[in-house]
């Protein structure tokens, strides 16, 4: 949603991660989000930073790895969550999939998100 709680979340934000599901019509919306950034930076919070875009919903077929190489033309993540059911499970179990299935290929790629983040130095 791009409506006054986005823009009040990023007047507010030191730094934003951008999820984008790995299907061309999502692209879209990170264009619009992009904007919506770009006129909190100017009008509000100049000092508002993108940390990168975070592919989900990620399987191995040719449209997702179209979009992948699209997404890699501008500031990325290098990890990639995938698509799981789990997830969803983990929704209705009320609990992070980290709890909820922490061996899980899923548990494991966001893990390694939040290692690119203390990495980046921009959590600790």
């Amino acid at each position: 949603s791009l409506g006054l709680l986005t823009v009040n979340a990023l007047t507010a934000a030191d730094g934003v991660i951008i999820p984008v599901a790995a299907e061309f019509f999502a692209l879209r919306g990170v264009a619009l989000l992009m904007q919506s950034i770009e006129k909190v930076q100017t009008r509000i919070n100049p000092s508002l930073e993108v940390y990168g875009v975070l592919v989900t919903m990620f399987t191995h077929t040719l449209h997702c790895d179209e979009v992948l190489q699209r997404i890699y033309e501008g500031k990325v993540f290098h990890s990639v969550i995938s698509r799981s059911i789990k997830l969803p499970d983990s929704t209705v179990a009320a609990a992070p999939i980290t709890i909820y299935a922490p061996n899980h290929k899923t548990a494991k790629e966001y893990r390694e998100v939040a290692r690119e983040l203390i990495a980046k130095g921009i959590i600790a």
